[in-house]
């Protein structure tokens, strides 16, 4: 895991340009109307910064990285505006309408690890090294295992600047909180006599801004409460509760999802506190097992999504409900996540049973889980939250963290197939995981973060590998059978099945990206050049399959039937790849 922070870029008025306090770029530069003028706000100081509306995303991050001396930013960091990713690096600050007066915001990517210096009540002075999404509690476990006089973790007190911890204190929040490249404790054992003078330290990190607080589309709850049904409830006390949510009595879970669910149960049982993820736009929580030294789920409630009511990040809200991807709503990324493991694994006839075997590109589980713990981001009142539960699996990091090319060929091909699919508006690097096995090496990858697939459009689709080498290579037969054995309207039916009526645009979605998948497949057509017409050049010119559904919808009468309007997307889908397999044959 990674940490994550949020820096802000807000306005600045032009005048308090005028002095050179402060002032990060040369001055012999003419103050031209072309440019933007903005505040870089940075650990808690504000920086006057200029930037041009012809400068790229991707400039404009490395002008901040150069303004207040951040390291490197190859973790890829992103920028939002207005709640709405600006994911194209090429593109440029006015293709995205950014003028003077908008808030700009970095999500940026930093060190796994976090160094903790620790000095004891009887003078014992030692290091160590914990990942930045633990918690205070699994600090002291460390240091019991340093230090006999510690053995017991429920006898510590630990102290930071003279401040107490509690055990469910996030190591990263404190990053936050200080200014240093490591995090100074002080130990006691408690009822000891308080010892002053802690040095305070900690990590330089990024600062979140103040959470604001907005509604969660109330459709999407109304809907999930008229559906749902739930199966016998593990209720943990009063203020803890974890249950799966099934909204068909005829579906079956496997035993390796119930082992998932009764091993998040037993963790929280015993005292081990969900552990909000450093990284990413919204609330993530890594559930431990009952030892609390294993990693057994990932929960996403619905109301800690980008935009949403109890965002941990800060993020600004959606005021129309449209999540951070076009095509997408706030509060129903969940939905999303479940649908992408359904979809993707392997289905028994129309009763849709979850079987032991992996699924065609290896999503992982993922089930509706409806659970209560004060371990969650509550503002107000602690309430139970809905949500996705996926299975936490084993990796040695993600893609983004060494070179494609040592990417199986297969592997990508698979994942390719499956964001094709799905229309997949949010395929990164770093949402593929690496897994290699120990006997004989074998790499692996592993597709997650699937909040932003089935999109009611396609202008924000977006896959990294499209420029990786695999994807100019042919599919294989294998894969080529898969494809010919898709079927949109199976899936649709089975998602409804499932609990999830599509709605109309979004089924539109799955049914036009299904039949370009196929067609391109039968044309043997490579990924790259499948998936080239999905994704737009840039951000300003459609990309082929926006051009083919315009064209369609130029072509019927207003009123025409769904069926009939397919046959249209069908026969100008046609006529566009026979132009494309003829000009390159």
């Amino acid at each position: 895991m990674s940490s994550a922070g949020v820096r802000t870029l807000s306005p600045v008025p032009r005048e308090s340009l005028l002095s050179p306090v402060g002032f990060c770029t040369p001055l012999h530069l003419s103050l031209d109307h072309e440019f933007i003028f903005v505040y870089l706000s940075y650990s808690g100081s504000l920086t006057p910064m200029r930037v041009l509306p012809s400068d790229t995303i991707e400039s404009v991050k490395l002008k901040i990285q150069r303004t207040e001396r951040l390291p490197s930013l190859t973790n890829k960091p992103k920028l939002v505006c207005d709640g709405r990713e600006l994911a194209r690096s090429n593109s440029l600050l006015k293709d995205y309408g950014v003028t003077e007066g908008n808030v700009l915001h970095l999500v940026i990517r930093l060190s796994d690890l976090q160094t903790i210096s620790v000095r004891t009540s009887c003078g014992k002075e030692f290091t160590f090294q914990v990942e930045r999404c633990r918690d205070v509690g699994y600090v002291k476990q460390q240091i019991a295992k340093k230090e006999q006089q510690f053995a017991d973790p429920e006898l510590q007190e630990v102290m930071c600047n003279g401040e107490q911890l509690e055990d469910q204190r996030l190591i990263d929040d404190i990053c936050s909180k200080y200014n240093d490249a490591v995090i100074h404790l002080f130990v006691r054992t408690k009822y000891a006599e308080v010892k002053t003078g802690v040095d305070e330290l900690s990590i330089a990190a990024a600062e979140l801004n103040e959470t604001k607080s907005y509604d969660v589309s109330k459709d999407t709850m109304r809907e999930y409460e008229a559906t749902k049904h739930f199966m016998p409830k593990k209720v943990i006390g009063r203020d803890l509760l974890l249950e799966p949510i099934i909204v068909n009595p005829k579906i079956e879970l496997d035993s390796g999802i119930w082992n998932m669910i009764n091993s998040t149960y037993d963790g929280l049982d015993n005292g081990n506190y969900p552990i909000r993820s450093a990284e990413g736009t919204g609330g993530a929580y890594i559930m431990l097992d009952s030892t609390g030294q294993k990693y057994v789920s990932v929960f996403k409630p619905i109301d800690e999504e980008p935009m949403a009511v109890n965002n941990p990040r800060g993020l600004p809200l959606s005021l129309d409900g449209e999540g951070l991807k076009k095509g997408t709503r706030v509060g129903q990324g969940a939905f999303r996540e479940v649908a992408a493991y359904v979809l993707d694994h392997p289905m028994s006839g129309r009763r849709s049973l979850f079987g032991d075997e992996k699924g065609f590109a290896g999503v992982p589980p993922t089930v509706m889980a409806k659970s209560l713990h004060k371990g969650f981001n509550h503002p107000g009142d602690l309430t139970a939250k809905i949500g996705s539960l996926q299975m936490f699996m084993e990796n040695n990091g993600s893609c983004e963290d060494m070179g494609p090319g040592a990417f199986p060929i297969k592997e990508v091909h698979k994942i390719s197939v499956l964001d094709m699919r799905l229309a997949n508006a949010d395929r990164h690097a770093g949402n593929i995981l690496i897994s290699k096995e120990e006997e004989n090496g074998q790499t692996t990858l592993i597709p997650i973060d699937h909040g932003y697939c089935l999109p009611t459009s396609f202008e924000d689709c977006t896959f990294e590998w499209l420029y990786w080498p695999q994807a100019r290579q042919p599919y294989s037969p294998e894969i080529i059978e898969y494809v010919k054995s898709l079927d949109a309207e199976e899936d649709i039916a089975i998602l409804k099945f499932h609990g999830w009526d599509l709605p109309v645009e979004c089924a539109r979605t799955l049914r036009i990206s299904t039949m370009l998948l196929k067609k391109g497949v039968e044309r043997g057509m490579t990924p790259f050049a499948i998936g080239s017409l999905l994704c737009r050049e840039s951000l300003n010119k459609e990309s082929a399959i926006e051009g083919i559904v315009k064209e369609a919808l130029d072509s019927v009468l207003p009123g025409t039937s769904e069926a009939t309007f397919l046959d249209a997307v069908s026969d100008i889908m046609d006529q566009h790849l026979d132009e494309i397999t003829c000009s390159n044959s």
